[in-house]
């Protein structure tokens, strides 16, 4: 039995390594040069591959329940073992979030290359699929300078997120050719532009701070972590994890950051009114605190003069910068996009697929696995958790002669 596979991104690796383990001729077709592309740029570069709490949550789309027969076939401690078997040492942060020991994601690239050689994997780079038919039992897929005739078929092209490193529509037009629906598209853990002019003042300024973004006054998300100011608006940990469905709709939409959030409103207006004495200026005032360019910004902001003595500073102006620092308002106007987007939200419906094997329920032996279908999860490495586990789950289901 031939069971093609359609991506060589991280949940395409996954099914073809699970697929060869049952005995199965695979062949696993990859439209770029090179297996990985945007896996190895995950994480900038570190490859945070999955997070301890990926069983407890944190998953998005029109069901997202649809994740948990795969996750829990295929957990966390049996990817950590998994990639272990295949020579990857790991290390976990106190967050969860799980790195190669090396720190470098084309570790992970690496080992699973090497994985896919081992086991015999047909592995074709430049082979961009064109169509697919389904006739007599087969799956027939032509791509550049040549045809595949498979039994099984598994889709894993990945989703639109990325478009530079090969993000693409292929994957959904493909199963769309197959009569499944796909869900609106949209950028998710991407950056935000804002409309606060000083922003490009703070451009490359990192700052510990719990984020809260509000449309029309109501709480949309919320995180704490690192932000980073970049010259357009807001991007960093904690502004990926917020930015799902941000800014998409009507309505205003603010992001309200607290810089200090580990120190009480009042505990913060004690300690400035505790530095305004002696001859030091107003741009030191928050040295210590916070990062000092963004102290200086927001002394400014609230309309302190740099060079005003410290003891000149009034009550009021003490009351307006720690609300700056604890409650700083900043107006969102729109994501980035799809090419700056790290994952998709929407996709494939996962109605048209069986959980438990991601089989089609509309035609047999067609698969789909990872961030085509429509399953997106929170930062922090729960979409590579998920690409993994549906990945091996589409694999080994694949494999099983019928």
């Amino acid at each position: 039995m031939v069971i093609g596979i359609i991506g060589g991104g991280a949940s395409g690796m996954a099914a073809a390594l699970a697929a060869s383990e049952t005995g199965a001729q695979v062949v696993l077709l990859e439209r770029q040069a090179r297996l990985g592309r945007k896996l190895q740029a995950t994480g900038n570069g570190r490859c945070n591959l999955t997070n301890l709490h990926a069983l407890e949550g944190g998953y998005h789309g029109e069901d997202p329940a649809f994740v948990v027969p795969a996750l829990e076939r295929y957990s966390v401690e049996d990817t950590l073992d998994w990639f272990r078997q295949m020579g990857l040492l790991t290390v976990a942060e106190g967050s969860g979030r799980v790195y190669p020991y090396s720190d470098q994601a084309n570790s992970v690239v690496d080992v699973l290359r090497f994985a896919l050689e081992d086991r015999g994997v047909d592995v074709r780079t430049g082979a961009e699929v064109q169509r697919v038919r389904w006739e007599d039992g087969r799956f027939r897929v032509m791509y550049a300078d040549g045809e595949l005739v498979c039994q099984k078929l598994i889709i894993a092209c990945g989703g639109l997120a990325g478009t530079k490193l090969g993000g693409s529509m292929s994957g959904y037009q493909l199963l769309r050719s197959f009569g499944h629906p796909v869900t609106r598209l949209r950028p998710t853990l991407v950056q935000l532009k804002c409309g606060w002019k000083g922003v490009a003042a703070l451009k490359g300024v990192r700052a510990e701070c719990h984020a809260v973004v509000l449309r029309d006054g109501q709480l949309h998300r919320e995180s704490r972590g690192e932000i980073q100011f970049t010259e357009y608006g807001l991007s960093g940990p904690v502004i990926f994890e917020v930015s799902r469905d941000a800014c998409q709709g009507k309505g205003d939409w603010v992001c309200k950051l607290d810089f200090l959030p580990q120190m009480t409103a009042q505990e913060l207006e004690r300690e400035l009114r505790r530095r305004c004495v002696g001859s030091r200026k107003v741009e030191d005032l928050l040295v210590g605190i916070l990062h000092n360019r963004l102290g200086r910004v927001l002394c400014q902001n609230v309309g302190l003069r740099l060079e005003l003595p410290v003891d000149r500073v009034t009550d009021d102006q003490i009351r307006e910068l720690t609300q700056a620092v604890k409650a700083f308002e900043v107006e969102l106007t729109e994501p980035l996009g799809m090419d700056s987007a790290q994952v998709t939200a929407g996709g494939v419906r996962t109605d048209g697929f069986d959980p438990e094997t991601m089989e089609s329920r509309l035609v047999p032996g067609l698969y789909a696995c990872g961030e085509v279908l429509d399953v997106d999860g929170d930062c922090g490495g729960y979409n590579l958790q998920w690409a993994w586990s549906s990945g091996r789950s589409a694999g080994a289901s694949a494999g099983k002669r019928m």
